[in-house]
């Protein structure tokens, strides 16, 4: 993810649940990437699977349907597995102060998952899920990345800022 900056040590992988393997992205969505500062060279789509649940810190969905066939992969997983805006949520209401004290890149993301997780069920999320613009219009890409976009700016903020 171009935003956590280049070098850092986390590392964010894309599978779709009903994703063919070796396919490019769809030219919709690639558009919206690019248009916000990232790049589809060398994507190539694959479907998910238990062994990626499974070794995943966290786990993002677009949707509670997909978040749920995630962790119906790999049960165990469920702790650590949201839909981007229930985590966008979550981490919108986590005290930056309990993130930020670690300057470590990779203990500060553990720390946001475990405060977030913390929360779940106690902060109302009022749109869980980010409508699929697959075969859509314009308009509907511009829209599910203008969401997503919005849901991953406290956490992308919160990993990436300098500590004081």
């Amino acid at each position: 993810m171009a935003a956590l900056g280049s070098g850092a040590p986390i590392t964010v992988v894309s599978a779709g649940t009903r994703a063919l393997p070796g396919r490019p992205m769809d030219e919709g969505a690639r558009r919206e990437l690019v248009r916000l500062g990232g790049s589809a060279e060398g994507f190539a789509s694959r479907p998910l699977t238990a062994e990626a649940v499974a070794h995943a810190d966290l786990v993002l969905a677009a949707s509670s349907e997909h978040r749920t066939t995630a962790v119906a992969l790999h049960p165990v997983a469920a702790g650590r597995a949201f839909t981007i805006a229930e985590f966008g949520t979550l981490a919108g209401a986590v005290p930056a102060d309990r993130v930020l004290d670690h300057r470590d890149p990779v203990r500060r993301a553990r720390a946001l998952l475990e405060e977030a997780g913390a929360l779940r069920g106690l902060v109302r999320v009022d749109r869980p899920d980010i409508a699929d613009p697959y075969g859509g219009s314009r308009r509907a890409y511009r829209a599910a990345a203008r969401h997503i976009h919005d849901c991953l700016a406290v956490p992308v903020r919160l990993l990436t800022r300098l500590p004081a």
